[in-house]
């Protein structure tokens, strides 16, 4: 009873260290880079020539619904024409369908990254 008192507030101190460790090693890395005499052009590297934002957003979650319609008529077809009529099918290849449908949104995010 009292376990989520407990999980929660892990939780959100777990999220909280993630960020913190991630933007107090990157400060700390980029000034000591500026103590050098590094050029400060080296941390906008990569970013002139990146698809906008909301195209891969967009590619990606209709790949991610079309892959979910997709896994649940394929487990409908597999319970309707097999015997096997277990609960997994659906979740397993929804999951399947969906994993396929993001990975195949990668590699168009890919290619529209390179154009």
């Amino acid at each position: 009873m009292g376990s989520e008192f407990i999980i929660v507030p892990l939780f959100i101190a777990a999220f909280f260290g993630i960020f913190y460790l991630y933007f107090s090693t990157r400060n700390k890395e980029r000034l000591a880079l500026i103590e050098k005499g590094a050029d400060a052009s080296i941390f906008m590297r990569g970013k002139q020539a990146t698809a906008p934002i909301w195209k891969v957003l967009i590619l990606n979650l209709a790949l991610l619904l079309m892959g979910i319609g997709l896994g649940i008529f394929i487990a409908l077809i597999i319970e309707t024409y097999t015997t096997i009529n277990d609960g997994a099918i659906y979740p397993a290849s929804i999951f399947l369908m969906g994993g396929l449908g993001l990975f195949v949104g990668f590699n168009m995010t890919k290619n529209l990254e390179k154009e």
